[in-house]
This record gives structure tokens, C-alpha cells and sequence, in this order.
């Protein structure tokens, strides 16, 4: 036999072989977002290479798009032709949302059915969900597949479903910002909000202004650690990079085959201080000055005159033909007013146009720049800052200093989009554990990002229309790599994604951490380093009827908690976690999650302080900020100390801005003899120790103040020798007033943060 004939016989016997493979068995529903409507029917459809492909013309492109999905992972060849069964994406005008669709499979057929090619996308991405994760490499190559039957019917709730990305502090390469567009796009993520230059680099090439590639786009060197940390350090490397207007028309073309929007970011007038590197004359002083080493807020704003509107003209020219969506985010936030203020040209243009300030001159910056872009068929969007002084005509608002900037644009009838901090931001930690990498601070653990609901109940339902959708923010300032950017975004990001598509009656947390065991999986196979914490324990110290106890939770219902009170590590042989732990004197928990046979989360420490003031009543002048304010008043007296390092954990209060007087009541006459706390002092996110502590004791004679030092440490002690017998201990704490210039959050009150009140 010759060679011909024993390949044409192999070649055979390899095909006979894959005819009579068994389809890999039917993925059971665990689609992210969660669809609206889903009915489960008995039967499956058999993908393999006798289904035909059937597209109408206007979604070629998606159908395409799924066809390469199939190729790449799998052994299956789409037909043309007609085959035992069909895979179809039709064109249904009646579908009253854009991007809406309806997705039917039965024996004989699946149909995509949308008005739109989004609407088909997003029909594809619930479907991929249904396909073997191993479609998402091209190990197994399956030549049959099984795909459950069931209809679903989906739309989104919110037209802007969005994700940032800050290349300003750091710079990433184009393949991985592909791969974050891939991310979202799974998720049916809509919007790419590219944050493209920043006071540390200038990302984006401008031809007409070279300095800002060669310039601006490098800074000499970069803060080591965190910002908090005294002295400050830097690593003595030259840092940067840019996108050239060809990687970003690539970038872009990427984005908008999986129906995805991308809208730059050209920060004006603040956060300018790396391209006023490269082009000095644009600032107030004309002073030659490097791209920012450190993060934080820089005087050195673009100065408002006639050469600095011209050059952001000629950069919005050069913007424009990159960039075919609706928007152009100018930024407009965190400007100070320091250079302004002394400027000849900024207080002249002021008095020409009959201004009341700087804020007003803010508002006149913005509103000019505004109408230049609206003239080229743009419109802007600005962070809430933009509010001050006045609000240009045609803008929209994204909210991140919490809502209230969101409410009031709202009611102004103003376009908004949500990403408060206390939500939205995936710099922050997002679990208490001692070994998570460095961030930022603040503490956004993944079911607080789920809970979020990006209607303001301030609205009415009229001015909740004006609400379109929110985005979660990826600020890059610790975050050096591509490994730790996924790290920070997954999976809060896909939480987010359930917050802006489904319906809010159709989530729900438990069932969400479920699908989200499954849909990591998924990230597994794609290499996604992202965090999970899913089998972490939670606790809470709950007293009643004068009895103090802790109470342990795990994120899901498979796993077994054991624990110890001895300081030990917990084992498979540990004390099994039944219900609350009885606190009788001062105790250290640890406790972790187990299998059947091994440990399955990390070890969850908890030491409780049984002082004088725990379990007792306390009552507070003014309410802890919504945003940091988890554990309740209770978290003051509740014999837990807080995070050394993250200010936004739920044993620390924080305050914006005011005096705080705090009244604890030891129930009946108690012989105390100190009284002690500590105060979060990271200056970075805008907190300050108070100025000083005033404490008197109702119904006593005796009182006492102290005066705090002025410090640059992260944390500031308090303790007081108060020898007394009293029922109530009042503490008044005076907020440290207006942040100085020079300072990050200059210009504005400054927050209070306390942790435990210890009485002892």
C-alpha cells in the first residue's frame, strides 16, 4: 500500500471517529448578567459541522464574530448550506430596545433575535455561556456540542454600562488593553472610558505637538510605596510610554466589533501638569516643571488664556477623527485654583467676562471648551467637579465625590452617570486581608458593589430618566501591571455588570456568587488573574440582652466553618462552627472555610477587646458619611480596633467635613480610669486628625481638652488619664477645617476618621 492510501485511510478512520464522538454534555444556565426572562426546556441542540450558519446581512459582522468564536475552539466547520440544523441571527424591528434580543434553542435551530447588532452581540455572549468553557482556548476541540434548550428574553436596564481605564499613572500595552475590551464585552459592557492623560503622562500622540510624545509621555522617576507613607521614596527610573494614532484607530476598530464604545479622556485644566512639561508657556507661571512623580492633586493647571484654549483645540482636532462615539470626556476635576488666583491673564479674562471667581472661571474654561467640541458633533463629560460655578449647557455629569453631584444634574435635567467611590472605584481594597497588594486604601468588598443601585431614591421618576447607566473606575496609581489591573477589577467589574443590565427583581447576592464559582472558571481558561475571595469569612459582634456574641458567615452554603479561641491555626479537626461564640473575656478568633477535605479560604483573624464601653450605648451629633459608615455607630464600642491601613473597613466612621460630638452611655456609674483612640491621618485621600479632642462627662463638673500634633504619620493616637466615676463620656472632636494648599483635596474640608473608643 503506498503512502497516498495510508493517509487517505487514516484520514478516514479519523473522521469516522469524530462522526460517532459524543457531544460534550450541556452547560447548565449560569449566564452574567443575569437575563430578565429564562424558561429551561427539556431537549438539546447538537452544534457540530452539520449546523448551518444563517445571518441577515446587517449582522454579518456578529455572526462572523460567533463563527471564529467556534472555529477557534472547537473542531466544528459552520455550513452555508442547508444541514440537519440551523443557527440563525435575525433582524426583528419590533424589539423596542436596541439593544435588546430574544434567544430561542431547540432540537432543530437557535435564533438570535434582535433590532440591532448589539442586540444579536449580546444574544451571542449569552449563548457563549451555554458553550463548553473550553471553547475559550483551543485545547479540547470538540467536534459535537450539546446546548441546553431554554428562551431567554433580555434587554438592559441602563444605556451606559461602563468600565475606566487609568494609563496616566501607569502605561499598559495595546494587546492587554484588548483583552480588558474582550472582558467587558463578555459581560455586555458597552462603553471603554480610556483615561489617557493625566499630571504623570501623556498617552495619546498629538502630531501637531511632538514635545507631548517625546516629553510628556515620561516622567523621571516614581514614588515607591504608598503616598501615605513618610518620607516619601522614588525608584531613580525613567517611566512612560504613548499610543500612536494607529494603535488607537486599531484599538478603537477592536472595541466597536464587540460593540463597545470608546471614549478618551483629556483631563483640562487640572491633573495638565505633564503636558505643561512639554509645553511650559500653557501654564500660569511659564516655569519649567517635570511630568508629577507622585500622585495627587498639582497646582500647575493649564492657565485659562488664548494660546492654552488654542492648543486643547488643536488636540481635540487630532482627538475627534480617532474617536466615533457621542463623547469627549474633558475631566474637570481636582483643579485648584492656587495659580489662577495670582495669574494676570486669569483674573484679566475673569473681570473681561464679568465672572464672580475662579469657580466661575472653571465654568467659563469648561463651557468654551464645550461649545468648541459640540461644533465638531461632540459632546462633553466631566466629572461632577464641573457643577462648580455653573454648568455647561449640553453636558453630562459622572459622579464620583458620591451621588449628590449626580442628584443635583439630574435636576437640572442633565445627562449622569454613576460611579461613586463608595462603589464604583476597583482601586480599593476590596478584602480586609493583611496580605492584599498594595491599593490605594478605602474597602469595596464584591457584595457592596453588587448591592449598588445607581438610581439616587433623591430623584423623582422623572429625573431618574436623566440617569444613564455607571461605570466602574480603574485609577492606576498602584496598580503597576496588567496581572494586578485584572486583580483590582475581577470580579467586582462583573458584579457591576449584573448592577447595569438586569432587572434589580431578578438579582439577587446568593444566587449571584453561584454563577460566579462557574463563570470563573471561564476566567481560568482565559488567564484572568482575577481576586477571589468568594470562600472568605465575614464577622459581626452582636450583643443582646446583655449577652456579647460573634457570629461567623460564609459566602456560600458548601463550605464548613472551623475555628479556634486559643491562638491557634484552625484545621480539619478544629471546633465546627455551629452558631455564635460566646464572648465572655477578651478573646482572638480564627476561623477559615473548609471542604470535606481541605482548607478552602484564607484564615479570618478577629481580636475582641472587652473594655468598659463595649455593648453600651452611644449616640453621635452628626451621622457617619454614608459611604463609611459599615459597621454601623456600634463599630466605636464594639471592642474591635480597625485596619492599621484601610480607612473605609467597617470598624472605622468617617466624617465629611464637620465637628462630631459623641456621647456614650455606660448604663449606670462606672469608675473609669482611661480613655483612648486613634484617628486615620492619610492626608493622600484627604483626612486629617482632628484639630483637637474635647471631652467633659454629663452631669460631672469635670472636663478636658487635648490638642492633637500636628503629624504626618497614617495614624494618630489619643489617650486621655481620666480618673472618674460617671455614667456618660462625651467626646466632641473638632474636624481639622479646609485642606491647606499644596495639599491633595486642597480647597476643601477635610474628612474625620475614628476608630475605637476604648474605656477602660
Amino acid at each position: 500500500m503506498d503512502i497516498k492510501k495510508i493517509i487517505i485511510s487514516l484520514l478516514f478512520i479519523l473522521t469516522l471517529i469524530q462522526c460517532t464522538q459524543k457531544p460534550t454534555k450541556a452547560v447548565v444556565p449560569n449566564i452574567i448578567p443575569i437575563p430578565n426572562e429564562l424558561a429551561i426546556s427539556e431537549g438539546e441542540f447538537i452544534l457540530s459541522s452539520d449546523t448551518q450558519l444563517i445571518y441577515d446581512n446587517e449582522f454579518e459582522s456578529v455572526a462572523l464574530f460567533f463563527k471564529d468564536y467556534i472555529t477557534q475552539g472547537s473542531s466544528i466547520a459552520l455550513q452555508t448550506e442547508t444541514a440537519k440544523n440551523s443557527i440563525s441571527f435575525i433582524k426583528d424591528t419590533s424589539i423596542n430596545n436596541d439593544e435588546g434580543y430574544s434567544l430561542l434553542i431547540r432540537q432543530e435551530k437557535i435564533e438570535i433575535i434582535a433590532a440591532t447588532a448589539k442586540g444579536a452581540f449580546y444574544g451571542f455572549q449569552s449563548l457563549r455561556q451555554l458553550l463548553p468553557i473550553s471553547l475559550e482556548s483551543n485545547k479540547d476541540q470538540p467536534s459535537a456540542i450539546a446546548v441546553q434548550n431554554l428562551q431567554i428574553k433580555d434587554a438592559p436596564q441602563f444605556v451606559y454600562r461602563g468600565m475606566h481605564l487609568d494609563v496616566g499613572r501607569h502605561f499598559f500595552p495595546v494587546d492587554f488593553i484588548k483583552k480588558y475590551i474582550d472582558l467587558m464585552s463578555m459581560l455586555k459592557m458597552n462603553t471603554f472610558h480610556w483615561h489617557l492623560t493625566e499630571d504623570q503622562g501623556w498617552r495619546i500622540e498629538i502630531k501637531k505637538y511632538p514635545k507631548l510624545q517625546e516629553v510628556a509621555a515620561y516622567r523621571d522617576e516614581t514614588l515607591i510605596g504608598h503616598y501615605s507613607d513618610q518620607p516619601h521614596k522614588f525608584d531613580g527610573k525613567k517611566y512612560g510610554g504613548f499610543y500612536t494614532q494607529e494603535e488607537v484607530k486599531e484599538i478603537v476598530a477592536y472595541a466597536t466589533a464587540r460593540q463597545i464604545t470608546v471614549i478618551p479622556e483629556i483631563e483640562m485644566p487640572g491633573h495638565a501638569q505633564a503636558a505643561l512639561s512639554a509645553y511650559p508657556e500653557l501654564s500660569c507661571t511659564g516655569k519649567p516643571i517635570g511630568a508629577a512623580t507622585k500622585w495627587g492633586v498639582f497646582d500647575d493647571i493649564y492657565c485659562a488664556k488664548e494660546s492654552t484654549f488654542k492648543f486643547l483645540e488643536d488636540v481635540i482636532d487630532e482627538i475627534i477623527p480617532l474617536f466615533p462615539g457621542k463623547y469627549i470626556h474633558i475631566g474637570g476635576d481636582e483643579a485648584p485654583k492656587t495659580r489662577w488666583k495670582t495669574c494676570e491673564s486669569c483674573q484679566a479674562l475673569i473681570k473681561k467676562e464679568g465672572l464672580k471667581d475662579e469657580h466661575g472661571l472653571q465654568s467659563y474654561f469648561i463651557t468654551r471648551m464645550e461649545k468648541y467640541i459640540n461644533s465638531k458633533g461632540k459632546q462633553i463629560i466631566g466629572w461632577d467637579e464641573i457643577l462648580e460655578g455653573g454648568l455647561a449647557p449640553n453636558a453630562t455629569v459622572m459622579s464620583w465625590r458620591g451621588v449628590n453631584g449626580a442628584v443635583e444634574a439630574a435636576k437640572q435635567h442633565h445627562d449622569v452617570i454613576l460611579t461613586p467611590g463608595s462603589h464604583c472605584y476597583f482601586d480599593h481594597y476590596q478584602s480586609t486581608n493583611d496580605n492584599e497588594p498594595l491599593a490605594i486604601g478605602g474597602f469595596l468588598p464584591l457584595e457592596k458593589v453588587y448591592s449598588f443601585n445607581p438610581i439616587p431614591e433623591e430623584l423623582t421618576e422623572e429625573e431618574a430618566k436623566y440617569v444613564l447607566g455607571a461605570q466602574g473606575n480603574v485609577w492606576t496609581e498602584y496598580i503597576t501591571s496588567p496581572e494586578k489591573v485584572e486583580y483590582m477589577a475581577y470580579p467586582r467589574a462583573i458584579a457591576l455588570s449584573e448592577v447595569v443590565w438586569s432587572d434589580p427583581k431578578n438579582k439577587s447576592y446568593e444566587n449571584f456568587k453561584k454563577r460566579l464559582i462557574n463563570y470563573q472558571k471561564r476566567l481560568d481558561v482565559l488567564q484572568v488573574n482575577y481576586a477571589n475571595h468568594l470562600y472568605e469569612l465575614t464577622g459581626n459582634f452582636i450583643t443582646k440582652d446583655q449577652q456579647m456574641t460573634y457570629e461567623l458567615k460564609a459566602s456560600s452554603d458548601d463550605q464548613y466553618i472551623r475555628y479556634t479561641t486559643d491562638g491557634t491555626e484552625p484545621t480539619l479537626t478544629s471546633q465546627l462552627y455551629t452558631g455564635p461564640i460566646t464572648i465572655t473575656k477578651n478573646t482572638t478568633i480564627k476561623a477559615a472555610s473548609f471542604s470535606d477535605t481541605k482548607k478552602i479560604s484564607t484564615v479570618f483573624t478577629e481580636s475582641i477587646l472587652l473594655h468598659k464601653a463595649v455593648g453600651k450605648s452611644i449616640s453621635m451629633s452628626v451621622p457617619p458619611s454614608p459611604s463609611y459608615n459599615a459597621g454601623g455607630t456600634k463599630a466605636l464600642i464594639n471592642g474591635i480596633v480597625g485596619s492599621d491601613q484601610r480607612y473605609g473597613d467597617k470598624e472605622w466612621l468617617g466624617f465629611s467635613g464637620k465637628d462630631v460630638q459623641i456621647t456614650i452611655d455606660l448604663g449606670a456609674l462606672t469608675e473609669i480610669n482611661s480613655i483612648s483612640t486613634r484617628f486615620h491621618n492619610g492626608k493622600g485621600q484627604w483626612i486629617y486628625a482632628p484639630t483637637r479632642v474635647e471631652i467633659s462627662f454629663p452631669g460631672q463638673e469635670k472636663s478636658l481638652t487635648k490638642v492633637l500634633p500636628k503629624t504626618d504619620d497614617l495614624l494618630v493616637n489619643f489617650k486621655v488619664d481620666a480618673k472618674i466615676t460617671t455614667r456618660y463620656i462625651q467626646l466632641t472632636l473638632i474636624n481639622y477645617g479646609v485642606i491647606p494648599d499644596g495639599r491633595q483635596g486642597a480647597g476643601h474640608k477635610a474628612w474625620t476618621f475614628i476608630d475605637e473608643i476604648i474605656v477602660k
